[in-house]
C-alpha cells in the first residue's frame, strides 16, 4: 500500500487518531497565536484607508474569519459525505467536530461585520444580502450542533446532522455571489486567492498573516474537539484506560 494512503488508514484507529491530536493541536495554536500577533501588529502599522480611515482595520479579523465560516462548512459537508458513503467513525468525528467552531467564526464574522457596518452604513443591522445569507449558515450550524445533540445513539446522530450539513452546502455560493447577484450594501470582493487583489500590496501583508493563522487555529481546534468526542466514544475502551491512568 502506498506509505500515504497507509498512514491515513492507520489515522483511522482511534489510539492512533487521539496520539496524532495530542502532539499536533498544541503546535498549530501557538502557530496560530504567533502568526496572529504578527498579523495584527502589522495591520496597526499600514496607513489608514482613504475612504474609511481607521475603521477600515477591522477587515483584518472580519474577512478571514468570513472565509473560514464558508470554508469550515465546505469542510464539514465533506467529512460527513465521506462518512455516509465508506461508514468511516472518524470523519463522522470530524464532521462533527466542525460544527461548533464554524458557528464561533459566522457569530465573529456577524459582530466585526456590524461594528464595521455601523460607521460606514450608519446602521449596525441592515438586511442585506451578504448580511442575511451569512446569518442564515449561522443558523445552519447551529441546526447541524442541536441535530448531532438532539440523537442519543452518536453515530445516528451524526449521519443526520451529515446529511443536513450536506443539504446545507448549496448556500455557500449564493454567500459568496450574493454582492455580484443582487444589488447590496456590502462591498465586491476586495481580495483574490487566485486572482488579482483590489486592495494595496502594503496593506495586503497583515491580511495573509490573519487568514494562515486563522487555519492553524482551525486545525487546532479541530483535532481538540475531534479528540474530545473521540475519547467520549471510546470510553471503557483498554487504550482510553491506560491513557486515564498515566501520571
Amino acid at each position: 500500500m502506498n506509505p500515504v494512503l497507509l498512514w491515513f488508514h492507520q489515522l483511522g484507529s482511534p489510539p492512533v487518531f487521539d496520539r496524532f491530536a495530542a502532539r499536533w493541536a498544541p503546535w498549530c495554536h501557538g502557530i496560530a497565536l504567533a502568526v496572529m500577533a504578527v498579523g495584527l501588529w502589522q495591520a496597526f502599522q499600514v496607513p489608514a484607508d482613504y475612504q474609511q480611515g481607521d475603521s477600515f482595520r477591522i477587515f483584518y479579523i472580519h474577512v478571514p474569519s468570513a472565509m473560514l465560516s464558508l470554508s469550515i462548512f465546505a469542510v464539514m459537508a465533506a467529512y460527513s459525505a465521506i462518512a455516509l458513503i465508506w461508514r468511516i467513525k472518524l470523519c463522522e468525528i470530524l464532521a462533527m467536530a466542525c460544527a461548533p467552531i464554524g458557528a464561533a467564526f459566522t457569530v465573529i464574522t456577524l459582530v466585526t461585520g456590524s461594528i464595521w457596518g455601523k460607521p460606514m452604513w450608519g446602521t449596525w443591522w441592515d438586511w442585506d444580502p451578504r448580511l442575511t445569507t451569512e446569518l442564515i449558515l449561522l443558523f445552519l450550524y447551529l441546526g447541524v450542533i442541536g441535530l448531532y445533540n438532539a440523537i442519543d445513539d452518536r453515530r445516528t446522530a451524526a449521519r443526520a446532522a451529515g446529511f443536513l450539513a450536506i443539504v446545507g452546502v448549496a448556500l455557500l455560493p449564493v454567500i459568496k455571489y450574493s454582492v455580484v447577484w443582487w444589488n447590496s450594501l456590502h462591498q465586491g470582493q476586495t481580495i483574490s486567492l487566485f486572482g488579482e487583489s483590489k486592495m494595496d500590496a502594503s496593506m495586503a501583508l497583515p491580511f495573509w498573516l490573519m487568514f494562515v493563522g486563522v487555519q492553524f487555529w482551525f486545525a487546532g481546534s479541530l483535532l481538540v474537539r475531534a479528540r474530545a468526542d473521540n475519547l467520549r466514544r471510546e470510553a471503557g475502551k483498554d487504550w482510553v484506560a491506560r491513557l486515564v491512568a498515566q501520571p
